[in-house]
């Protein structure tokens, strides 16, 4: 079962900006609802990069040479699409090095209210011993989050994996926690809510976060 990481349970500027994403009276301002989005991905890379592995090197100054400890990972940041973009940037601007992935995944709803996650494009380097980042800001059911990396496995079993949601519903985790490992995988939060609507948005979440960061999609 792989360990559960609540980053808003701790009193930081995380949950700032995590309120802001969640108001309605600021959502209407779609730049700041990516810059807030864009923030959280941030956080989380600063946090996440206390856990990767480090080795000593030495950097030429204009005065001498300076011992240091810089990380010595190859990380593959990898994304599902649309509402995952501002969440990706923070993380790769910190990551500036970072290998990237995309994931084409959506729900598609039938008549009856009914849905499926619809998969369709995969753009990825190879994984094969990387350190692989997944991210969706929500996460729901947990099932577009597992597909996405049931996917991303045909191109290589990464060293360690590190799932990032800036919301989960509870349910969504314990669906992550039956179908991973602890050697597997990490699973990075903002924060957890507890119940989801009959089609599954999460309450009381923050709506629909691709629409909020891009417009409304028909």
């Amino acid at each position: 079962m792989p360990m559960v990481r609540v980053l808003g349970d701790q009193n930081s500027v995380l949950n700032q900006f995590i309120a802001e994403l969640r108001n309605v009276n600021v959502q209407g301002d779609f730049m700041r609802f990516r810059k807030n989005m864009e923030r959280c991905g941030e956080v989380f890379a600063y946090e996440l990069s206390k856990e990767l592995s480090y080795q000593p090197e030495q950097v030429q100054t204009p005065l001498g040479v300076a011992d240091m400890r810089l990380p010595n990972e190859t990380l593959v940041l990898a994304t599902i699409l649309r509402a995952g973009l501002p969440l990706h940037q923070g993380m790769l601007n910190f990551f500036d090095t970072a290998q990237n992935a995309f994931i084409s995944a959506y729900r598609k709803y039938n008549k009856d209210g009914s849905f499926r996650i619809q998969f369709e494009h995969l753009s990825c380097p190879n994984i094969e011993g990387k350190t692989l980042v997944l991210m969706d800001p929500m996460l729901a059911t947990g099932a577009s989050m597992l597909l996405a990396y049931k996917a991303l496995l045909e191109r290589g079993k990464p060293r360690y994996t590190h799932i990032v949601s800036v919301i989960a519903s509870r349910e969504g985790v314990e669906y992550m926690k039956r179908n991973l490992s602890e050697k597997e995988a990490t699973i990075w939060l903002g924060a957890i809510d507890d119940e989801m609507t009959v089609k599954a948005y999460i309450v009381p979440g923050l709506g629909d976060a691709g629409d909020l960061a891009y417009g409304k999609k028909e």
